[in-house]
Formats: C-alpha cells, structure tokens, sequence
C-alpha cells in the first residue's frame, strides 16, 4: 500500500519475487489493472493506482481491490480517471462497512458504479486530456517539492542526521519538551455527520509531509465539536498520522484552519519553550524511516501510538540555533505557501476537467 501514491497514482517501486512465494496472502493483478485500496483511510486518500508493471503479473496488498478494463469497450486510463474522481471517493467511504480503522470498500460498490461509455477512441482523446493536465499539475509539485528539498539541506547542514546526531546534541524523549500528546475522533455517522460550515476536523489526508493541505477539510458543528475539546488544536501544533499507509506524515497546523479538531488518525504534539514546532516538524520528517519502524513494530497494521510518540527520541539543539532555524525556514515557507496556492489552482482546474470529461462536455 505504501508503495501507491495518492498524489500520482502511480506504483512508486516494486521488488521481485520467485512466483511461488506469492501465491497465498497477496492480491493477484496484472500489468494495467487499477489497483483501488479498500481499507480507510488509504481509499478515501486516494490510494488508486493504475499498475504499470515491469512483469505480466503482480502481486500486492490484500487491501486492493483490482478492477481489470475490457479492452474491446474500455480505455484502461480512462477507468484510471474516473475512478479517481471526488465524487467516486465520497461515494465510496458512505458505502463503507466494518467500524473504526477497519472499515472498509466493498466490492459490490465498485461493481454497482455505472461509467459513462464513448467509442475507444473518444475514451482516448478524454484520457489524453486528463494527462496532460495532470503532467502539469506534476510539475508545480515537483517545484514544491525541490524548495522542500532546500529546506532540508539547510536543517542537516545545521543540525546533521538527527539519527548519527554527528554534532552530540543532547537527547531527550518527545513526552519531556511537550505540553500536549493526544488524538481525536471521527464523529458518529463519519462523511455524512460533516457539515458545509464550523469547526475544521483534520483528517490524515490534509497532513501531507512538511505542508498542510486545506483541500477536503471536514467541517463539524459545535456540539460534535464539544465532545472533542480534549482535541483542541492550536496554530503551529505538530500534526503527525498515526494509522494507515499515511503514518509518520508530519506537518504544522495553520492558523487559518482554526479552530480545528483531530480525528482518530491524527495526533497533535505541542511544544514546550524547550522545542520550536518547525525545528519539531523537519526533525521528525528526517527520522522518517525511523517513526516508520515503530509504526510497523510488531502490529497487524501500520500505527503509533500516543506511548511511542512520547518515547521518542529526538536531539535537542540549543533553543538559539532552532531560533536561527526557524527564521530560515519561515522564509522558505511563505515561497512554499505561494506555489502551493498555485498547485491547488492546477488541482482545481483539473478537477473541473474531470467533471466535464465524465458528463460529456469535455
């Protein structure tokens, strides 16, 4: 599942295997397919894919369902597409069954979808469409994406790998230079108790690596804001997911989605005076792998725990340089916010795109 992106939909890597170690406890597919998650929150985040593979046969997480085009009536890319509408994803999370982190898409709902079906070759010239459009929207996060990378240059140059800690900062444990650890809840009724106005509810697909994604922001009122006052969250709290193929995703909480709560995939950690959140954010993306092995420790299912987040180990720079830190990267950051703004007029026009593509005015 990780190795879906739900930006993209691509397969970001894959290994190989001798077949006979695949045929149980893996999900068959061949080159082509699309792959769609099952499980939430991996569906409702996008994880769709449309598997483009080195071998004829693949083999994946038993999380997927696999959804194979009849070539003589359809355009593999063009299911690519239209699987991956908004609309398809709502529809898809009010048909979950299971509770809690274990519910699921079933395959029935995908059987059930009705696509709109031009001759192959207007199928073609519609899927065309869509990627160029998505190419662009590729290369504006490419840019984000370098301007992060500069951004991370300059933390190891000041601090080296957090992990070798080569400059012998001293070390503490998260819980020591914290105020506040905790997770929230999803309310009762899950993306049908949401509402068009009130109190922001951060979910795992709004806390990307380093940035905050406003798009698909739930709403709650205020009673089922109430009940989450334990989850209160404050500008620049350190936002980490803590289930699902997400895990270990990292950022800071803006002060224009205030007031917000978390729901149960998402933790806040508030800093003491002892830590700066943006040193806190950038430490904790460079230890990556290392959250991922906690994540991955033994449980059925990728997750930490408040426990683990408390234990963990960061170094502890002198509060002048994560001062000195924080400047250079407030700087970085209002030129990341800006071609972010940017990406999301991309996202925005491709979404219109997509609507016009599958009622047939495109």
């Amino acid at each position: 599942m990780a190795r879906v992106s739900e930006v993209s939909g691509v397969i970001t890597s894959e290994d190989h295997r001798p077949l006979g170690e695949l045929l149980k406890g893996f999900t068959p597919f061949a080159d082509r397919d699309v792959l769609v998650a099952k499980i939430t929150p991996c569906f409702e985040n996008g994880k769709i894919a449309h598997a483009r593979i080195s071998k004829r046969a693949g083999f994946g997480s038993t999380e997927f369902h696999v959804v194979r085009a009849d070539a003589q009536r359809l355009d593999d890319r063009y299911l690519f597409h239209f699987l991956r509408q908004p609309l398809i994803r709502v529809a898809g999370e009010k048909r979950m069954t299971g509770s809690g982190g274990q519910r699921r898409v079933p395959k029935a709902f995908l059987e059930s979808l009705k696509i709109p079906l031009p001759p192959l070759a207007e199928q073609r010239r519609i899927s065309a469409i869509l990627d160029k459009a998505d190419a662009l929207r590729a290369k504006r996060r490419e840019a984000i994406a370098k301007l992060d990378q500069l951004l991370q240059s300059v933390f190891l140059d000041m601090f080296g790998d957090p992990v070798a800690n080569p400059k012998d900062w001293p070390v503490g444990a998260i819980a020591q230079h914290a105020s506040k650890i905790g997770s929230g809840a999803t309310p009762r009724g899950g993306e049908s108790a949401y509402k068009a106005e009130g109190t922001s509810l951060i979910r795992s697909m709004n806390v990307r690596d380093g940035q905050f994604r406003h798009k698909n922001l739930a709403r709650i009122d205020d009673e089922q804001a109430a009940k989450l006052d334990n989850v209160v969250v404050q500008s620049d709290d350190v936002l980490l997911n803590i289930t699902g193929a997400s895990v270990a995703r990292v950022c800071r909480a803006p002060s224009d989605a205030l007031p917000a709560r978390v729901n149960q995939h998402v933790a806040i950690i508030r800093c003491k005076s002892t830590l700066s959140p943006v040193y806190l954010e950038r430490v904790l993306l460079a230890m990556k792998q290392s959250l991922l092995m906690v994540a991955g420790g033994g449980a059925t299912r990728e997750a930490i725990t408040k426990q683990q987040i408390e234990d963990f180990r960061i170094p502890i720079p002198a509060a002048g340089v994560q001062e000195r830190f924080t400047l250079i990267a407030e700087r970085i950051k209002v030129q990341l916010i800006q071609m972010q703004q940017s990406a999301d007029g991309f996202e925005e026009l491709f979404s219109s795109l997509q609507h016009r593509a599958f009622t047939g005015t495109l």
